[in-house]
């Protein structure tokens, strides 16, 4: 027979190991699983800088490694494991993993959610090759060239801005007539000499031989196509949520995020869901945060009431 863990949490970024910090503090015997890494699109993140008390050096990589450390000081276990499949029908809950089957009282999901892939030519035939979603990663193979970011977000500036310490130019694609970034990263892109700004314009294609040489860029308003040579292409077209696991075992809306009430519970007693995967307005580091805290106050009543001796 498996272990019997008061709460299992599934992903290992901000929102599972903010659970996993109140989950352990609470005195939960509590189990964590990550396949990737450790603090989830975070960890990859440059600048966290709107994230409370981070004043020096906020980057994304050194706070969620402070957030692990923290979960673990107060009992939380890690484990690199993938989550194959999960039974959330029983009192008992059932995770199955690439390495094991694990029962718990409660079940936090926090899977978070991937980049949106744009599924334009090129795109597939380079990643790895010039195309990049995660700018902290592989900004030093950059050094000194010229590449675009696809994306006028928050997440598009932030990332080109940071590319910018590496290369020549950063040339920063938006299909809208005006960025969708906040005011503050849209003054600093404009201040940045390195960065060149492209709105209404759309990148049809990515092309070249063996790696990546320049993207066919379409004037989505007058539709006149030219041509930018460039190295890299870096996207940041939106987010998904990593709920495909759970289709058909909890209410999720029409994009896959799962829908909680105030206290992350799901429709499913004993299973909650914490951070980017779930129905939320505002996809923040400090929201996923909040919500992971919330799902484990809510896990620890749970047991409480449902598994009392």
């Amino acid at each position: 027979m498996p272990d019997l863990y008061d709460c299992l949490i599934i992903g290992a970024g901000p929102a599972g190991l903010s659970a996993a910090i109140y989950a352990g503090r609470a005195r939960l015997n509590t189990l964590v699983f990550e396949k990737k890494q450790i603090g989830g699109q975070a960890a990859l993140t440059w600048g966290l800088e709107n994230y409370p008390g981070s004043v020096e050096d906020p980057t994304g990589p050194k706070i969620t490694a402070r957030m692990r450390e923290q979960a673990e000081y107060f009992g939380a276990l890690i484990k690199h494991e993938e989550v194959k499949s999960v039974d959330l029908s029983g009192k008992v809950k059932k995770v199955v993993t690439n390495k094991g089957t694990y029962e718990g009282k409660t079940v936090i999901l926090a899977p978070g959610a991937s980049h949106i892939r744009l599924g334009i030519p090129g795109e597939e035939k380079f990643t790895g090759k010039g195309v990049s979603y995660c700018a902290t990663c592989d900004a030093d193979f950059f050094t000194d060239l010229d590449v675009v970011v696809i994306g006028g977000g928050d997440s598009g500036l932030q990332e080109g801005l940071y590319l910018t310490k590496y290369c020549n130019s950063v040339t920063i694609v938006e299909m809208l007539p005006e960025l969708r970034a906040s005011k503050i990263l849209q003054e600093r892109a404009a201040n940045n000499p390195k960065v060149k700004i492209l709105t209404h314009t759309a990148v049809e294609s990515i092309e070249g031989e063996d790696l990546v040489e320049k993207v066919v860029l379409k004037d989505t308003q007058t539709g006149e196509r030219t041509e930018l040579q460039v190295q890299g292409v870096f996207v940041f077209a939106g987010m998904k949520p990593d709920t495909e696991l759970f289709k058909g075992l909890v209410d999720m809306d029409e994009k896959g995020y799962i829908k909680t009430d105030e206290y992350m519970r799901t429709n499913v007693p004993g299973v909650f869901a914490a951070g980017d995967c779930r129905v939320k307005w505002l996809r923040q580091v400090v929201t996923a945060a909040a919500d992971g805290a919330q799902a484990a106050v809510a896990a620890e009543r749970y047991v409480d009431e449902n598994f009392s001796d």
